[in-house]
């Protein structure tokens, strides 16, 4: 026993470096209670561990009488000279009790301890050297895959773990292979340690590795404002330059591509979208959609935070992408949810509302034609071509209204958006009288109630 501590004393101050006092000191006070319990009954119990031999000495204190009645607590005088040749009658003196079987405990005593110092060590070692650390590219090899598909990747000094959903779907990996990711952030365990833990999913993982290939963002001169990823799929990335002689686009994807090339093979072919970026969310979002992308129409509501679009049935796919990928993306560096339709859909929705209106009762809608900010020679031509009643109009399609010479079929399109809207804010006007009654009605129940309550 007295050579396993020692060997645990040497282990720990070598290796971790922890100092031996300090082991001795917590292993001393972890036996004094197991001490306690194997030596009942006596006072003032103490543990005293031999740094060097290892050798563990239990003392327990008694007074020194020249007559025995409390065995626990009293020592007769000559049986104390034997321990202690100069103790008088009334002295207290320590008599070693060490229990039989109290290297066994001392052993499993010391194994836990060992353990417990272990941990601390490491979780020292992890907040000095990892803490600051946090969102920095780190290389490692995984050592073993545990349940669930999390890795446990050797750093050197300690393990991190790499959690499944930390990584992209598309990877796999084998014991040995070399791993390079983010450190995303060292944190407590249940067990008092700490551990870190690595990301390749992160966003910010697709940063750090732009900025090492990247001079001009080391140097503050291209900034990168917003980053959407889907890992192992696609990255959407909007930049900017402070200077107005630096391209933010091709300082990122350099000379021949080479740049972006590199973070694409690190990424696993990773689609990667570069562009612009813009504070009015219009332009950002015609950026993020790439200019092959016509917007035909365009709705914002900031209220519920999303932003509305129609192109045309033909380019619908490639702006909602593979399982919606793009469209979520765009709509995260938008910070809005971006909703997509197809003209045809669009246009289909459209007439059943424009039908839904003409079919109204409201005498307005048989009055003679006028629409609010559409010129008055447009809405002659419409008069002239027999469209003299806002319900006529409503009942007409775009094609119909483009007969007309002096209408475009893009006219077309406006002077039935004109119509609708028209409409709806005069239903607006009519139901603003009504909401008021019901509002100053709710306000004067709420009055006669709390008066009753009173």
């Amino acid at each position: 026993m007295n050579k396993d501590l020692v060997a645990i004393f040497e282990y720990l101050e070598r290796e971790k470096g922890i100092k031996r006092e300090i082991i001795v000191s917590t292993i001393e006070e972890a036996l004094v209670a197991a001490a306690r319990k194997s030596v009942r009954g006596l006072l003032n119990v103490a543990v005293k561990l031999h740094p060097k031999t290892g050798v563990i000495e239990v003392t327990a204190q008694k007074e020194v009488v020249d007559e025995v009645t409390i065995p626990d607590e009293e020592i007769q005088l000559d049986l104390a000279r034997e321990i202690a040749p100069d103790c008088q009658v009334g002295d207290w003196i320590e008599i070693p009790v060490t229990p039989q079987d109290f290297g066994r405990i001392a052993a499993q005593t010391a194994r836990q301890v060992m353990t417990q110092k272990l941990r601390e060590a490491e979780r020292d070692v992890i907040y000095e050297e990892y803490r600051h650390r946090v969102n920095e590219i780190v290389s490692g090899t995984v050592k073993r895959i545990v349940r669930s598909g999390i890795l446990i990747v050797d750093l050197g000094k300690v393990e991190a773990i790499l959690p499944e959903r930390f990584y992209p779907r598309t990877e796999k990996y084998n014991v040995g292979d070399r791993v390079y990711a983010l450190l995303y952030q060292v944190r407590d365990t249940e067990n008092g340690g700490a551990e870190v833990v690595l990301s390749r999913s992160h966003p910010q993982f697709a940063v750090e590795l732009f900025k090492q290939e990247v001079p001009e963002l080391n140097d503050g001169t291209v900034v990168i404002e917003r980053i959407a990823r889907d890992a192992g799929y696609r990255t959407k990335m909007a930049v900017r330059s402070l200077d107005s002689k630096v391209d933010p686009v091709g300082a990122c994807v350099g000379v021949r591509g080479t740049r972006v090339k590199n973070v694409i093979r690190e990424l696993n072919n990773e689609k990667i979208d570069i562009f612009p970026f813009s504070e009015d969310p219009l332009t950002l979002l015609e950026h993020a959609l790439s200019s092959a992308v016509e917007i035909k129409k365009i709705h914002i509501d900031e209220e519920e935070g999303r932003i509305s679009i129609v192109v045309d049935d033909e380019q619908y796919p490639t702006v909602l992408g593979k399982r919606g990928m793009n469209a979520r993306l765009t709509g995260e560096l938008l910070g809005m949810q971006l909703e997509v339709r197809k003209m045809s859909e669009y246009q289909q929705a459209i007439s059943r509302e424009q039908a839904q209106m003409a079919l109204g009762v409201d005498e307005a809608l048989d009055e003679a034609l006028k629409i609010e900010g559409l010129n008055p020679f447009i809405v002659g031509s419409l008069i002239d071509a027999g469209y003299t009643t806002l319900r006529k109009l409503l009942q007409a399609t775009p094609a119909q209204l483009a007969e007309i010479p002096e209408i475009s079929a893009e006219m077309a399109e406006t002077i039935l958006e004109k119509a609708r809207r028209s409409w709806r804010k005069r239903e607006e006007e009519a139901e603003e009288p009504t909401k008021r009654e019901e509002d100053a009605q709710e306000h004067a129940d709420t009055a006669e109630s709390e008066n009753t309550g009173e």
